[in-house]
């Protein structure tokens, strides 16, 4: 069986946060309806623990995932020990907003090694533009707090910002903003979002060529200290070129890479394709193998490489394939990226210095140093 991990949604939408942005926002539910039962927990991580799996990977995410309390994630390690095959490893990890990160909370996420994704967009005045609690107030200084519990306890995270139409101006003050602050481990993902048409970007969204100039700034800061800070995207990029396969699945060739489970045990094979004609079934009713199998699986993953023809004549092609289909245009997701002049001059800027880097790695690793 193909190794898979899932991307866990245990409280649906829902969400203590108004981030202007969400592509969630229109969904948000507000309902402690939806929240995943014990049932539900329990046959996801049965079934997931029957699988053979060189590592068990299991990352919840929302709406707002700790909006479950500490009980839930208390029953999963039990469940866990519980189902978990002889030397089983198993990586728990949680996309969240910070904000509900209590004392109490960040112990346990220690004493269990949680790996978090925090989120947050650059200094307080940066971040408090878009993402504000349901009170229409910042939220920075709740992520702080959240942040600094998470340090007590030697939790390791690391930071995902959003990159949209304002903070995508000031690279270098977002990079110093973090370095500054000890942070060594970034992720930044493009904030791409269609009207109804399906064509037209919204107003907060990033600009083809804010993506670009913001990534030429992120990388020239990163360059001078790229042996201290990991962002996720230069990771992937020198992990295609060394060992021939991305880490992250925008760059891949096939969009089949883990399962996204909702609070009712529904299952879909993208977080940002949880749409009922893609649903390929439920935990408590059919097993990984056939969702593994299923068509509707098989097709969505095939569209990675349902790309403009133009697309194949593209030197850079390699590393995007096309990019993720959620920045395709149309309402098929078949059109032409709505980042491709950014990532193209990205890729023109950046490509001669991660191809020495990955060339010297390529030494290191030959001569037995890494």
């Amino acid at each position: 069986m193909k190794a898979f991990s899932l991307l866990v949604k245990p409280a649906s939408a829902d969400c203590n946060l108004r981030c202007e942005y969400c592509f969630y926002l229109d969904q948000l539910c507000e309902s402690k309806k939806t929240r995943m039962d014990d049932a539900t927990l329990e046959a996801m991580i049965r079934s997931y623990m029957k699988t053979s799996q060189p590592q068990y990977s299991i990352a919840f995410q929302g709406g707002e995932p700790t909006l479950m309390g500490l009980p839930f994630f208390e029953k999963l390690i039990a469940l866990e020990k519980k189902y978990a095959p002889p030397g089983a490893q198993i990586a728990n990890a949680l996309q969240t907003n910070g904000t509900l990160i209590t004392d109490e909370m960040a112990a346990f996420f220690g004493e269990y090694k949680f790996l978090l994704g925090v989120s947050m967009d650059g200094p307080p005045e940066i971040h408090d533009h878009y993402r504000k609690t349901i009170g229409k107030k910042g939220s920075h200084h709740l992520v702080q707090k959240g942040l600094d519990n998470l340090e007590k306890h030697k939790v390791e995270y690391n930071i995902l910002t959003l990159v949209n139409d304002l903070n995508s101006r000031q690279p270098e003050l977002i990079y110093d903003y973090f370095y500054e602050k000890g942070i060594r481990f970034l992720q930044f993902i493009p904030c791409v979002e269609f009207k109804s048409d399906g064509v037209t970007p919204e107003t907060y969204s990033v600009s083809p060529e804010g993506w670009g100039d913001f990534l030429i700034g992120i990388f020239d800061r990163w360059y001078e200290n790229r042996y201290e800070v990991s962002i996720r995207m230069f990771d992937s990029l020198l992990n295609k070129m060394v060992l021939g396969r991305p880490t992250t699945c925008d760059m891949d060739t096939n969009c089949c890479q883990y399962f996204v489970v909702e609070y009712d045990g529904s299952v879909y094979p993208c977080d940002f394709f949880v749409r009922e004609e893609l649903k390929l079934g439920n935990v408590k009713t059919e097993g990984w193998s056939q969702f593994l199998t299923h068509q509707t699986y098989r097709d969505f993953g095939n569209g990675k490489l349902n790309y403009q023809d133009q697309c194949g004549n593209c030197e850079w092609l390699s590393y995007c394939y096309g990019d993720c289909q959620k920045h395709r245009t149309g309402l098929k997701n078949d059109g032409l990226s709505t980042l491709c002049s950014g990532l193209k001059k990205f890729y023109r800027h950046a490509m001669p210095r991660l191809r020495s880097l990955a060339d010297q790695i390529q030494i290191d690793r030959a001569r037995g140093k890494i």
